[in-house]
């Protein structure tokens, strides 16, 4: 869905693109004389001077973004944002114009806009998913302006030139196709009932919750009458290995019942299957508990 700016922020977006494009282009030297002073000096009239002078080149970029529905002025503050960080990071002794360097810095900054705010579904977030992004539709509309429709082979030829797989391809077709829908929304324009209102609940019911705590009871009273068949020492082994919050090591059991962590292995194994046949017992099914096998 496509976000209108009230008049008032229309009117300030506009009077900032006129006055973007009313400043004076700078020559080569004067370019770099004032990324020089600002580099080197700290100079903040140079870095002034030096982005008012491109900010054209923010609204240039904006203006070939304005189709992904977010607000010119919000593309344009981020336009700005990403110039600021190529005038901080420009070096003039590398030769190359500061527009140059900066169209990076300004699109990047835009794109990173668009990624987060296009849909409340993160899209993008691998660099083959960004270039699928802003690429789909041109390469799409290459296809279909030959008069072919977008097919398996075209979509290959999508992937082939954007080096993704043909299945990242048609992941990105369907999801650019669809639109985020508020769960708030009427299922239609004569309805009262929202989407939301289908939704199912998976939470269990006051029943079930009710049913739960009594097996749940029912099962401890077992286990402690269980515990009760098994001797001292199985019952301690059961205790600190498998009822503590932390299991006790096998060593640790060893040194404090003075055998071997093997032995205590075993007896372990022993206990564990003197419970399990004792809770069988008190069952009509075996799947009615819970217990770990031997």
């Amino acid at each position: 869905m496509a976000h209108i700016d009230d008049p008032t922020t229309q009117r300030a977006n506009l009077a900032y693109i006129k006055n973007a494009m009313r400043e004076p282009l700078l020559e080569r030297e004067h370019e770099f004389d004032l990324a020089k002073r600002w580099r080197e000096q700290g100079n903040e009239d140079a870095l002034h001077e030096l982005v008012r002078a491109y900010a054209r080149l923010v609204v240039a970029t904006a203006t070939r973004f304005r189709n992904y529905g977010l607000p010119m002025g919000d593309l344009i503050q981020e336009g700005n944002v990403g110039l600021m960080q190529a005038a901080a990071r420009f070096e003039p002794e590398r030769e190359v114009r500061f527009s140059t360097y900066a169209a990076w810095w300004i699109r990047s900054a835009m794109q990173d806009y668009i990624l987060r705010n296009w849909s409340i579904v993160r899209t993008g977030t691998t660099a083959a998913q960004k270039s699928l992004f802003f690429n789909l539709r041109r390469l799409r509309a290459k296809i279909e302006g030959k008069g072919e429709g977008m097919n398996d082979i075209g979509r290959q030829w999508i992937a082939d030139q954007l080096r993704v797989d043909r299945s990242d391809v048609m992941e990105m077709e369907m999801r650019l196709s669809g639109a985020d829908q508020s769960l708030n929304a009427p299922i239609r324009e004569t309805s009262e009932d929202e989407w939301q209102d289908f939704l199912p609940d998976v939470r269990p019911n006051p029943e079930d919750i009710v049913i739960g705590l009594r097996d749940a009871e029912t099962r401890s009273k077992w286990l402690g009458e269980a515990l009760g068949e098994l001797s001292p020492r199985e019952r301690t082994i059961i205790e600190q290995r498998r009822l503590g919050e932390e299991a006790v090591t096998l060593e640790e059991l060893g040194h404090e019942l003075g055998v071997s962590k093997e032995r205590v292995r075993q007896l372990e194994q022993r206990a564990m299957l003197k419970l399990k046949n004792s809770m069988l017992k008190r069952v009509e099914r075996q799947s009615d508990l819970l217990l770990e096998d031997a």
